[in-house]
């Protein structure tokens, strides 16, 4: 009887260790940016930036309505982290590349950036945005926008009317919102 037991456990304890999977996800990744030096990080309700004086269309406000909240984790670029930057670039690069939840929804360059934009969700009715850029001037980042039922082309639209400058002032400004660390 105790070598059945003693089988039996190591069965469960076997089935219990391959069980546990040590997938990078894009949640413990903002989780543990969260912790590091040199990181932007922060949870945006998004409800708390729209005000009625705020200065954008109509349709914009729409869009910002179907977002619920926004993930931000980014990592500016600085003469000392090379090795810091081309490190979190390339774990993004691998969260995305190795996970089938998220869909290429578009890719662009821009001022020095390299930007690309998945969802998750219906293409009718998406979830989640993310938005993965990168650049030698201004760094690395991640920012997901959770919401319901937001329009795709909308949110494209909303992100193409972001003024990103190469030299980082806009990013300055949006790290105020943040705690950086």
């Amino acid at each position: 009887m105790k070598k059945l037991t003693t089988i039996f456990s190591l069965i469960l304890l076997v089935a219990f260790a391959t069980s546990c999977k040590n997938e990078k996800s894009l949640q413990s990744y903002l989780v543990d940016s969260s912790a590091k030096e040199g990181f932007m990080t922060g949870d945006l309700p998004v409800g708390s930036m729209l005000t009625a004086k705020a200065d954008v269309s109509d349709e914009v406000k729409e869009t910002i309505k179907s977002i619920k909240k926004i993930n931000v984790a980014f990592l500016q670029k600085t003469a000392d982290n090379d090795t810091a930057y081309e490190t979190e670039k390339a774990k993004l690069k691998s969260i995305f590349a190795d996970n089938d939840t998220y869909k290429t929804l578009m890719s662009m360059k821009m001022k020095g950036m390299n930007v690309k934009l998945y969802y998750s969700g219906d293409t009718e009715s998406i979830d989640e945005v993310i938005a993965f850029g990168y650049g030698k001037e201004a760094g690395v980042g991640v920012a997901r926008l959770l919401g319901e039922n937001m329009n795709p082309a909308k949110i494209i639209e909303m992100m193409n009317s972001v003024n990103v400058d190469g030299n980082g002032s806009s990013i300055k400004q949006f790290a105020k919102m943040f705690n950086v660390k």
